[in-house]
């Protein structure tokens, strides 16, 4: 599931707080210094990649919380995540929140959520006051961050056979949606930007970025970088989905998790029997060594003392 938003929040006060530890291009504010390598890793890479696909860089430090309580986090946020949410990025504030993975389920990993929620950053200062529609925002984080897995694969499978596909335009509205179609939504959008780069690259996404942040609509932008209004992309890239997803792949997708469920048991069957055995052979050895029923004499007449205890005579 799909678990990082971005949001304006300029009403917001920005936090106060030394960072506990800063670096070149970013300020921490971790409470377990294990963080601090992922950090650093996935950050690094998603910046270098970002100034591959939009060909823009962050003029400023933004600050990363990664707080350990919901009441911190809760701080941070002022409650305005939907209930599923764990990450978020507030542009307006330059700061990035995301729950420890150490005390929270988020589904993902830290390091696709800092990517994730980094890119957010850098896609609203590349459109300056204006915004990109929310599928392409969503959608490029989650190609930033490679954040692409069997449950999504599954989810879209469902969608197109099932008739949930959703058009881009009203991913608009994804805060509003409940986790299952939320997760179609973030799935759809990661799809929609890897067929924008794949069919129309990097200079035709470039051109739509420029058009959004010159104050032009989703639709003249999408005209001047694709040849397509915005109704024509999304049939375009409906049926690109219709073709991609249908009942064979969910019949693949759900094959392959009864597999992976038979295998599991199996295993675990195994691992099981094998544990098993060992504790039984740790039994006969002890039972070896504690046995009280030692013969030194005559194994006709066992029960004599003098035979029991030698070393008496």
């Amino acid at each position: 599931m799909i678990v990082a938003l971005a949001l304006g929040a300029s009403s917001f006060a920005q936090v106060k707080k030394p960072p506990t530890l800063e670096r070149e291009h970013y300020n921490y504010y971790f409470d377990k210094a294990a963080f601090v390598a992922v950090a650093d890793s996935a950050l690094d890479r998603a910046r270098v990649r970002l100034s591959e696909l939009v060909r823009h860089e962050l003029s400023y430090k933004p600050a990363v919380y990664i707080p350990e309580t919901d009441a911190e986090f809760g701080r941070l946020t002022r409650g305005v995540l939907p209930d599923w949410g764990v990450a978020v990025a507030f542009p307006q504030r330059k700061l990035i929140a995301i729950k420890s993975p150490d005390k929270f389920n988020v589904n993902r990993s830290l390091s696709e959520l800092l990517a994730h929620e980094y890119a957010h950053l850098v896609t609203d200062e590349r459109t300056g006051f204006h915004h990109p529609p929310r599928w392409f925002n969503e959608g490029l984080s989650m190609y930033v961050s490679m954040e692409w897995g069997w449950s999504d694969n599954l989810a879209m499978s469902k969608a197109a056979v099932f008739g949930q596909l959703i058009p881009l335009a009203d991913i608009e509205l994804v805060n509003r949606f409940g986790e299952g179609k939320a997760h179609v939504a973030y799935s759809q959008s990661f799809l929609a930007v890897k067929y924008l780069f794949d069919e129309y690259g990097v200079n035709s996404v470039n051109i739509f970025l420029d058009q959004i942040a010159a104050g032009k609509s989703a639709n003249h932008a999408l005209i001047e970088s694709t040849g397509s209004s915005y109704s024509e992309f999304d049939k375009e890239f409906i049926k690109f989905l219709q073709k991609q997803y249908n009942v064979s792949s969910l019949f693949m997708d759900t094959f392959f998790f009864w597999i992976g469920l038979a295998l599991i048991v199996v295993v675990g069957t195994f691992l099981r029997y094998r544990k098993r055995r060992q504790v039984f052979k740790k039994w006969e050895r002890e039972e070896k060594f504690q046995s009280t029923d030692f013969d030194y004499g005559d194994p006709d007449h066992p029960e004599r003392t003098d035979d029991d205890e030698p070393w008496r005579s």
